[in-house]
C-alpha cells in the first residue's frame, strides 16, 4: 500500500461510508453518518463548502456525534463539546510474539452483542453501541465462561480496516491477552488483503508501546471532535 493510499485515513469516516460501509450510510452527498445504534460518527466531503450544513435531519438534537480529522465549519446552533487527540497507527508488517500462555480466541456472535456492549462500556464507555458489531468481526477470550478480553473491527475502507474496542478486564491485565487478540485480528485483516490501522489516545502511552511492539507505527496525530446541536 502506497503513501497515497494511506491518505484515505485523513478522512476515515467519510471513506468508510463511501466504500465498505456504504450500505450503512445515512445523509447527504456531502455528509453522512452511521446509524445511531451502530456508531456515533459523522463523515463529510472535505472538498465541499460547508459540508455539514444539511446533515441536521439525520442527527437528533443534543445527540453527541464525532467527526474524525480536520473539523469543517459547523452549522449554526452546533458546538464542539470536546476534542480528543489520538495517534493514528498503521501496521504494514506484524511482529508476531509467541504468547507465554496461549488463550483460546473465539469469534463473538450476534447473540453475544448485549454481553459485548456491557463489557466494553464498563471499561471504555461511550463509543461501543449495541449494533457496533455490524461493522466487522469481533473476537473475545473467556475465563470460566466470563468474557475477559475483546478486540474487533470498526471503520473499513478500500484496503484498510481499523482495529477497535481493544480492552481487557482489570483483573486480567498483564497476561498478554490484548496482544494475542491484536495479532489474531491483524492476521485476519491481512488475510482479507487489507492493512490494519487503529486510533489510540495520545496520552495512552502503555497502549502505544504495545502497538509499537507489534509493529504499528504512528502515521499522524488526528483529532476526534465531539460535536452536538
Amino acid at each position: 500500500m502506497t503513501a497515497q493510499d494511506l491518505t484515505l485515513l485523513d478522512n476515515p469516516v467519510w471513506h468508510s461510508l463511501q466504500t465498505t460501509h456504504r450500505a450503512l450510510a445515512m445523509g447527504t452527498t456531502t455528509a453522512q453518518r452511521y446509524p445511531a445504534d451502530v456508531l456515533s460518527f459523522v463523515g463529510c466531503d472535505r472538498e465541499a463548502s460547508n459540508p455539514l450544513e444539511n446533515i441536521q435531519p439525520w442527527v437528533n438534537s443534543e445527540e453527541p456525534v464525532f467527526v474524525v480529522g480536520d473539523l469543517p465549519p459547523l452549522p449554526s446552533h452546533w458546538s464542539v463539546q470536546a476534542r480528543l487527540d489520538c495517534a493514528q497507527m498503521v501496521c504494514h508488517q506484524l511482529h508476531t510474539v509467541p504468547p507465554k500462555e496461549p488463550a483460546e480466541i473465539v469469534r463473538l456472535t450476534e447473540e453475544e452483542r448485549p454481553e459485548m456492549f456491557t463489557f466494553i462500556n464498563s471499561i471504555q464507555p461511550g463509543y461501543f453501541l449495541l449494533n457496533t458489531p455490524l461493522l466487522g468481526s469481533y473476537y473475545g477470550i473467556r475465563n470460566n465462561g466470563q468474557l475477559v478480553a475483546i478486540a474487533g473491527e470498526r471503520m473499513r475502507m478500500t484496503g484498510l480496516t481499523e482495529i477497535s474496542a481493544v480492552c481487557t478486564h482489570p483483573d486480567f491485565t498483564g497476561k498478554g491477552l490484548a496482544q494475542q487478540l491484536m495479532i489474531h485480528v491483524s492476521n485476519n485483516i491481512y488475510a482479507q488483503g487489507r492493512v490494519p490501522f487503529l486510533h489510540v489516545l495520545s496520552t495512552n502511552e502503555r497502549a502505544i508501546r504495545l502497538y509499537e511492539h507489534l509493529g504499528f507505527t504512528t502515521r499522524r496525530e488526528i483529532p476526534f471532535w465531539k460535536i452536538m446541536r
